[in-house]
């Protein structure tokens, strides 16, 4: 697999799964694809205003306590299982499969997330950093339609309201999308944009290179393109 650096204008960079993070806490199984808590890795600091992506599996009546955020725009996606959220906001629901939650935490919030259920909730956690700070803390949560990523991007956050996803205090978008056997998409990103491409599950090939499932992608080029999906689940985000 051809891996190249991030400086030439129009690079992919290969970012393989088992390359990220890892902690095994017995209730908590983590993967980080950015530095973060006790993993710290100087060349994966974030991209543009991505700074994190964990995947999480949590066993069920564990979770994290009460716990302090502010200036980042913080985005949960579950994946399956149940999890329970309540913050100082007032806010108290439960996220089931392909909900995606939105916190903006502003100038200043408290939250926590426990697993509910009998099974792991596994789940994928985002931070994207902000383009205004010391907003007011605000909530948003939706239940995606699953059917419309299946061979097409399905909008799940952006920056302006959208009846599919949350809304986002940074010039960014996220995309979920399904693909198998000769399903096909391209993107293309306006110039100074950068895309990072994440594969949650199955195989996929991203601009000819093939990824797994934990793999990701981060290219400049000026379209990205998507194919000859194995039951493959991914995330594309355009950024600044």
């Amino acid at each position: 697999m051809n891996t190249v650096t991030e400086q030439s204008s129009f690079s992919d960079t290969i970012r393989l799964g088992r390359d990220r993070g890892h902690a095994n806490h017995g209730w908590l199984k983590t993967y980080h694809s950015f530095s973060f808590a006790d993993y710290y890795d100087p060349a994966h600091m974030g991209f543009g205003a991505l700074r994190v992506i964990n995947e999480d599996y949590v066993q069920p009546g564990h979770g994290f306590g009460m716990h302090h955020h502010r200036d980042m725009e913080i985005v949960t996606l579950v994946l399956s299982g149940q999890l329970r959220h309540e913050d100082s906001m007032g806010h108290m629901a439960t996220m089931g499969a392909y909900e995606v939650q939105r916190i903006t935490a502003g100038s200043g919030m408290r939250h926590s997330e426990h697993s509910q259920g009998s099974v792991d909730t596994h789940l994928l956690q985002i931070w994207i950093e902000p383009n205004v700070r010391g907003v007011a803390p605000s909530y948003e949560q939706k239940q995606l339609d699953v059917e419309h990523a299946r061979g097409r991007l399905l909008l799940i956050a952006a920056p302006q309201a959208t009846e599919t996803g949350v809304t986002l205090q940074q010039d960014a978008k996220i995309f979920l999308c399904k693909l198998h056997g000769d399903e096909a998409l391209d993107y293309s990103l306006d110039t100074g944009r950068r895309a990072y491409v994440q594969v949650i599950k199955g195989s996929v090939k991203v601009n000819g290179q093939v990824l797994l499932g934990g793999d990701a992608l981060k290219t400049f080029a000026p379209k990205v393109s998507i194919e000859n999906g194995d039951l493959a689940e991914v995330l594309l985000f355009d950024l600044p």
